[in-house]
């Protein structure tokens, strides 16, 4: 909780889902239940994935020093750990549908298995987006008890999202993640690392437009997408020359491109 970056990374797309799904008025239970679920499901990955992790991080500058690494626990209780983080998030779904039920364990799946993409996906970041998102279809089905087109759009806007975050942050950690043979984004586009990440967030932004045109929202939403462009340019001044400093910042300032399309879904329906 000392550092909310990813929970909010995977809290907004969830709540974006939530909100439109429920024509604004989602139940307070729902709301409950996937904001602590997410909390929850965000803790467990980074268990199992410094459990994955823990010989690579002991190379790495920004992460030795990780409980895990630096010998402060054992590897049995980050698997502990992720386990009873995971059936704490399975009790918040017990009052819903069987088609959540079904979503919930494909997210466990994807929670457990990401750290291990590195190893031989060039894109790791891509199925990172497919976990980080699974909290889109899951709203859905929570609140519709299907998935419409709309799901689709936004778990493929997140996808896109999380290509472009996480090549920011892969790309403080090139050099490291190039000496352990570790497979990134940021080292698959190599010196078009930059136009990719921009690629990125343009392919995010036409999937939320596509969205809003579904869904048929009107001024408030896009003014949200107006935003999020805005947020987008000024990322590619942090990155542009490729520091550890600039690309770390530009990660962590993904959290209000996320709250600026929240804000525009929320006004659509809030808001006259």
């Amino acid at each position: 909780m000392h550092k909310p970056i990813g929970t909010l990374l995977l809290l907004w797309p969830t709540m974006w889902a939530l909100l439109t799904a429920a024509d604004g008025h989602p139940a307070p239970y729902l709301v409950f239940a996937f904001t602590l679920g997410t909390l929850l499901m965000r803790s467990a990955g980074c268990a199992i994935n410094d459990w994955a992790d823990r010989d690579i991080d002991l190379h790495v500058e920004r992460t030795r020093e990780r409980p895990l690494t630096s010998g402060l626990i054992r590897p049995w209780e980050a698997v502990a750990v992720f386990v009873t983080l995971s059936l704490l998030a399975g009790l918040l779904i017990l009052p819903m549908n069987a088609l959540v039920w079904k979503l919930a364990f494909v997210a466990v799946f994807l929670a457990a298995s990401y750290p291990f993409t590195k190893r031989f996906f060039a894109l790791p970041q891509a199925y990172l987006g497919i976990a980080f998102g699974f909290g889109i279809p899951m709203a859905y089905a929570a609140v519709q008890e299907s998935l419409p087109l709309s799901a689709w759009l936004m778990l493929a806007a997140n996808i896109s999202w999380a290509l472009a975050y996480d090549t920011e942050y892969a790309m403080v950690d090139r050099e490291d993640d190039l000496k352990l043979g570790i497979r990134t984004a940021a080292i698959t586009f190599g010196r078009q690392d930059v136009a990719a990440v921009m690629a990125c967030y343009a392919i995010t932004l036409g999937l939320l437009a596509a969205v809003g045109v579904v869904e048929q929202f009107r001024s408030w939403y896009w003014l949200g997408i107006a935003i999020a462009v805005v947020i987008a340019l000024y990322h590619y001044a942090l990155i542009r020359d490729r520091s550890r400093e600039g690309c770390f910042r530009a990660f962590n300032h993904n959290n209000w491109f996320g709250a600026a399309i929240f804000a525009g879904v929320a006004a659509e329906f809030w808001l006259p």
